[in-house]
């Protein structure tokens, strides 16, 4: 079915990786406090791995668009929205705070781009009882992967789609927190970090967490919001060793850095189609059980004391 965002996809087709699989989703008409614009057509979304599928159901969210914050293009961005009030999230949701407004997460990507497994963390994040937004930041840019390659902007897009939730009448402006992986842990460290994106934006994201990110970053941290940094300590494609350094050199008046490192494991361990693992751009990738278990159980405690978010519950797959 051609919509007005064929162009777009025909243009930023999605990474055909062997395990992908398409799904049909409908983006249905969102209440919003400002002119935000959201995309209200239904269309066919080949949105990456079979991951998505370990719900047991087709995604039910919507693809949003939204305006950029940055003056370089694109002047707007993709996403993949979930609530926990519509579709599988409502059904398989074990939440039990069902009053408006909802907290919320911002999910940013790694450097391969949006896929099922961004999809599903979104979904999965929604059946907790948050508001999700994955932000798509490749293919709005035109890019297939950033891997291997320099970052973009992807701490401004955060702070995009901060911007945009803080604009639906579902969402608690002041309960929206940050969660990235890889390239997008690196994003959600700088877009928290006082020196860095966070100067420009009086906006405040609630909690900010980063899986396996690059901790190298230039200048003691300051922090504007408590962050949770889980990494494996055999990783060779972020190197763990960098991020105690992170830790311990942050400034007095920085929000505190939380920092796990898992024994054993590699990039990737909390993705369980890396079993086994695989080597990818002369790095490995492989899941670890018990190190994504852990996480798991860790992230939804610290959403819950930092994100304003709903108490934890029974854990959810990746």
């Amino acid at each position: 079915m051609a919509t007005a965002l064929t162009p777009y996809l025909e243009r930023n087709p999605p990474d055909p990786a062997p395990l992908a699989s398409a799904y049909f989703i409908r983006a249905v008409s969102i209440p919003r406090r400002g002119p935000m614009r959201v995309a209200p057509w239904a269309f066919l979304l080949a949105i990456g791995l079979i991951a998505s599928l370990l719900t047991g159901a087709a995604s039910a969210g919507a693809l949003v668009e939204f305006p950029n914050v940055s003056e370089r293009s694109p002047a707007r961005l993709l996403g993949y929205l979930a609530r926990p009030d519509t579709g599988v999230s409502k059904v398989l949701g074990s939440h039990s705070n069902d009053a408006r407004p909802y907290a919320s997460v911002v999910v940013l990507h790694g450097c391969a781009g949006i896929s099922g497994v961004s999809v599903t963390i979104a979904d999965q994040l929604a059946a907790q009882g948050y508001v999700a937004l994955t932000v798509d930041s490749l293919g709005p840019r035109g890019i297939a992967s950033r891997c291997g390659s320099g970052g973009i902007d992807q701490a401004f897009d955060a702070y995009a789609a901060l911007r945009f939730l803080s604009q639906l009448d579902f969402v608690d402006p002041a309960r929206v927190a940050l969660i990235g992986y890889s390239m997008g842990g690196s994003a959600a460290l700088y877009a928290v970090d006082r020196l860095m994106a966070a100067q420009y934006f009086q906006e405040r994201f609630r909690a900010a967490i980063a899986f396996y990110p690059a901790c190298a970053i230039a200048t003691a941290a300051t922090m504007t919001a408590p962050t949770l940094i889980l990494i494996g300590e055999a990783d060779d494609w972020t190197p763990a060793d960098q991020c105690p350094h992170l830790v311990a050199h942050s400034r007095p008046d920085s929000e505190p850095i939380a920092l796990t490192v898992y024994p054993g494991a590699y990039h990737g361990f909390d993705v369980r189609l890396l079993q086994p693992g695989v080597r990818y751009l002369v790095h490995w990738l492989e899941y670890n059980e018990p190190a994504a278990k852990d996480a798991e159980e860790r992230v939804r405690a610290f959403l819950a004391a930092h994100g304003g978010g709903t108490s934890p519950g029974e854990p959810t797959a990746r």
